[in-house]
């Protein structure tokens, strides 16, 4: 993962209420996907705090658990100053599979269909120049190396880059902020449900994303097709 040049020279003890306001002072037209886990949840109000009131846009691929759907709608509820974007996934690659089957017999093709494509055509609507993401460094090892500000097909701002789960959970509870219920279940990174099972003990955050099958990311933030 690469920084972007000349990016300010934030440290891992910056205030990501601070690398939010840079984002949105230097990127007036930055959007914000979300799928809605703890890191979305923590960076959604950190984002309103520091003056955000642009598009959160959440791809719906169908699979969703309902708890996520429910997540959504009270964010939407307790924020009304963002616009909530909901895309419905497209249709699969005719390849013969059927769609419940493809995310056991091709889970890259049903993350693309069904995630990257979506949102990466509302994004050539779009044309914003950057991204708000949630990631975090302590969430899987493909992510332990994102710098705040990512260089891409367009830059991502990564305000929580630097923060733990704990940090995440402390800020969550403080706030009081609605949390999808399957975290607390052991669901530490929530997808589609076919391809999500909890987290084991000692495990980390993404190990339950496509266990077994040899894939921690869906393509939106690594690989050929990322955003």
């Amino acid at each position: 993962m690469t920084a972007v040049q000349n990016s300010p020279a934030f440290t891992p003890d910056s205030d990501p209420l601070d690398v939010v306001r840079w984002a949105l002072a230097a990127h007036p037209d930055v959007l914000m996907p979300s799928a809605f886990n703890l890191n979305g949840v923590v960076l959604l109000d950190l984002a309103v705090r520091a003056g955000y009131t642009g598009e959160v846009v959440f791809v719906d691929t169908g699979f969703h658990f309902p708890e996520t759907l429910a997540t959504r709608d009270r964010l939407a509820a307790r924020y009304p100053e963002l616009t909530f974007v909901t895309l419905n996934a497209g249709a699969h690659p005719d390849d013969g599979q059927t769609a419940p089957e493809l995310h056991r017999t091709g889970p890259d093709a049903c993350c693309a269909a069904r995630k990257v494509q979506p949102l990466q055509a509302y994004l050539r609507q779009k044309q914003p120049s950057a991204l708000l993401n949630a990631r975090s460094r302590d969430q899987a090892s493909t992510r332990a190396d994102i710098p705040f500000v990512e260089a891409g097909a367009r830059v991502k701002v990564n305000p929580l880059a630097h923060w733990t789960r704990e940090q995440l959970e402390t800020y969550a509870s403080e706030h009081d902020l609605p949390v999808n219920p399957l975290y607390f279940d052991g669901f530490l990174s929530v997808g589609c449900w076919p391809c999500t099972r909890a987290v084991r003990p000692g495990e980390d955050a993404r190990a339950g994303r496509w266990a077994g099958q040899g894939k921690t990311e869906c393509g939106l933030w690594a690989g050929a097709g990322r955003l």
